[in-house]
Order: structure tokens, then C-alpha cells, then sequence
């Protein structure tokens, strides 16, 4: 989830947009952005649709 939400967050997706994406809270997607948790973690590979 933290390697998604950073692939997302670097994409330029809101905070909001990916805690709805992913079916989780907004604070848990602002602390993966803030690299208080999961700061090791690296960015997902995403394949978006052409």
C-alpha cells in the first residue's frame, strides 16, 4: 500500500484521491508522504492504461 500510494503521490494524486483509491485514511497516506512511516519503502512500478 505504501509503495502505491508514493508511485500515486509522485503521479501528483491528492492525498484524498489516493485514501480513497486505496480504501484507506487520509492520515495514513499524509504519513507515508512525510516519510514518518515507511520511509525505506520505495515507490511502486505502476502500469497505467494508454
Amino acid at each position: 500500500m505504501a509503495a502505491k500510494a508514493k508511485a500515486l503521490l509522485g503521479l501528483g494524486y491528492s492525498q484524498q484521491d489516493i485514501a480513497t483509491l486505496l480504501g484507506v485514511n487520509q492520515g495514513r497516506v499524509s504519513e507515508v508522504n512525510t516519510g514518518s512511516r515507511f520511509g525505506g519503502v520505495p515507490p511502486a512500478q505502476l502500469e497505467l492504461p494508454l
